[in-house]
């Protein structure tokens, strides 16, 4: 979250930049339909959206959630919003708006600010529940559905230290009692050695070779390993399941958020013309990528991987 006091200069400065100081709010003609005013700072209007904007800039709020007038946050950003309005107006009355740096700094917000707009209105409304599902059903057909193992481990110190283990578990004893007596490995040790579920891409590589096509109910081992010699028991094997739409969404818009801006750009840079005043980069040097409005757009995204969602 931003600081608290960098917001209340930001927004004046952008008060400014807009003009949302000047008289566009004093006409009393509410911004949006159904708004309702506020507050009034002088003779301008401070009406429900501003403040619920103001509320979406600092993450209290999602867009698109309601704010409710009569709640306490909304009360506190209220505030907030009369306090950018003060500032916004006593920079005026100082003219700090008039030098040439701040009229430099003023022109970048504004054009940050309609930038930010131009991909709500162009990129964002073109991100459809259609164009997720799409995205989505696509990527579940591309993904290779892995194998998840649950494993409990025994863990010792030295190979006889383990031959022993194995002796104690061919003579009968449960694979939770002898890690909880013997076991070294102190995160799993009193929960009966238990791993939980893993897929092998993400297992020790020594893990992983050893249960290559074990069946559950397998014993394996001793092997050595980083942390000493390790025993296993294979407790069950399954398919990764995918996530859900609604799980993979986020990832999936923000995938779709970024390939929107990248051919923006494209599009745009194809029209105008752009001279680069400054030398390329040098022989070995990686150019930084190009930003973009409202998100940083490589020159090529990858589309995001559909993967399992973990599981306990």
């Amino acid at each position: 979250m931003r600081n608290p006091r960098l917001n209340l200069i930001v927004a004046a400065t952008l008060c400014a930049v807009l003009g949302a100081c000047g008289g566009g709010g004093g006409e009393g003609r509410a911004p949006e339909p159904g708004d309702r005013a506020v507050a009034k700072v002088q003779d301008q209007t401070i009406w429900a959206s501003d403040v619920r904007r103001e509320a979406v800039a600092q993450g209290l709020v999602g867009e698109g959630e309601p704010l409710d007038v009569t709640s306490g946050l909304f009360r506190r950003v209220l505030d907030e919003v009369v306090d950018q309005k003060l500032l916004a107006h006593e920079a005026e009355r100082r003219g700090l708006d008039n030098s040439p740096l701040a009229q430099r700094r003023l022109q970048a917000t504004r054009e940050r600010i309609l930038g930010d707009m131009l991909v709500e209105t162009v990129v964002n409304g073109a991100i459809t529940d259609q164009a997720v599902q799409t995205l989505y059903q696509e990527q579940l057909r591309l993904a290779r559905a892995s194998e998840e193992i649950r494993v409990r481990l025994i863990l010792s110190r030295t190979k006889p230290e383990a031959d022993a283990v194995m002796g104690m578990l061919g003579q009968g004893a449960q694979f939770e009692a002898v890690a909880m007596e013997r076991s070294i490995d102190e995160a799993t040790k009193y929960s009966g050695g238990d791993l939980g579920y893993s897929t092998p891409d993400v297992m020790p590589q020594a893990y992983a070779v050893a249960l290559r096509d074990k069946p559950a109910g397998s014993t394996v081992g001793p092997f050595q390993t980083e942390g000493g010699w390790a025993v296993l028991r294979v407790e069950d094997r399954r398919r990764e399941s995918p996530p859900t739409l609604e799980q993979a969404r986020p990832q999936i818009v923000r995938y779709l958020t970024y390939e929107g801006v990248r051919q923006l750009l494209e599009q745009l840079r194809g029209k105008a013309e752009v001279d680069m005043l400054l030398p390329g980069p040098a022989d070995g040097e990686a150019a930084e990528p190009a930003s973009a409005p409202g998100a940083a757009a490589p020159a090529a995204t990858p589309a995001p991987a559909v993967k399992g969602s973990p599981k306990s």
